[in-house]
């Protein structure tokens, strides 16, 4: 079974670039796992109103929650595995 993250990002973010970095080390250890949808916020008012403070925001397909910077891989994995 495969799990649907999105990934909402922007151009220019540091800390997007560390979440994006647990993101591949996440797809590297199990590729058959995760998909990954990335979602730039620049391109939806709405989506910068969401998340405009809070990215890197990752987000699972099953679940109402998400989670936002700050995250170690850890809790990376803690929260895609819920």
């Amino acid at each position: 079974m495969t799990i649907e993250l999105t990934f909402y990002t922007t151009d220019g973010c540091h800390l997007c670039e560390e979440a994006k970095s647990l993101l591949q080390q996440l797809l590297a250890k199990h590729p058959e796992c995760y998909q990954i949808e990335v979602i730039d916020i620049a391109d939806s008012d709405g989506l910068i109103e969401q998340y405009g403070t809070r990215i890197p925001v990752v987000k699972t397909s099953a679940g109402n929650d998400d989670l936002g910077w700050p995250f170690d891989y850890a809790s990376l994995l803690a929260y895609v595995e819920s």
